[in-house]
């Protein structure tokens, strides 16, 4: 079992407040420790299922997404929108290795979203992660509205900067230019250019293939 998914286990077991929920927690497991073709059926169940608790919907996309089950996109799209940082890191890790074509889309419209700002950390992350066509046009994009807002929203542009230097595409290097003029990015923007005029040339970093 993986490091992330024995931390989400460790988070939900503290949310546990009766016996009922703790008997169905260790059912759910149960079928994640099952890892078959009926036991991932029941899985993607618990997604669709009315009244079915957050966490177990949570446990189920995570064990479902790291397995690459698609089944799993909608909940763990929702997730990474959420409102609580540790459930969009740990749906940000199972979307990148569920390798569905939409993941970027998806992530990419999030991350520029306006009205949800505050929550776009963990989808530039991802688009970082995932090296999409999407991921370079949608941090860019991000970061030079966050550039020229009254709420410059530090994280999210910190994360941003970061990402174009890991991605290494020279459109963004007048923009990482612009940024270094903000005291709170300096620092991260001249590593990202240091990276980027390091390469040279085109976007080595970005595939220009599937978005998976």
């Amino acid at each position: 079992m993986e490091e992330e998914f024995r931390a989400l286990l460790k988070r939900i077991r503290a949310e546990l407040a009766s016996s009922a929920e703790h008997a169905a927690y260790e059912a759910l497991l149960a079928l994640v420790r099952a890892d078959g073709p009926a036991a991932r059926d029941e899985l993607a169940e618990v997604l669709v299922a009315p009244e079915r608790p957050l966490w177990a919907r949570e446990i189920a996309a995570f064990a479902l997404g790291v397995k690459g089950d698609r089944r799993a996109f909608e909940t763990l799209v929702l997730l990474l929108n959420y409102r609580e940082p540790v459930r969009c890191a740990t749906a940000a890790h199972a979307l990148a290795r569920l390798r569905d074509p939409r993941t970027a889309r998806a992530a990419a419209a999030l991350a520029t979203n306006p009205l949800r700002t505050a929550y776009a950390v963990h989808p530039v992350r991802l688009l970082t992660e995932l090296r999409a066509p999407e991921s370079v046009p949608a941090l860019l994009s991000t970061l030079e509205r966050l550039l020229v807002a009254r709420d410059h929203c530090w994280p999210v542009a910190r994360a941003c900067v970061e990402g174009l230097g890991v991605l290494g595409d020279r459109r963004a290097e007048a923009t990482l230019v612009a940024a270094r003029e903000h005291e709170r990015l300096r620092p991260a923007a001249l590593v990202a250019l240091a990276r980027l005029t390091g390469r040279g040339g085109g976007p080595h970093g970005v595939r220009s293939g599937s978005s998976t």
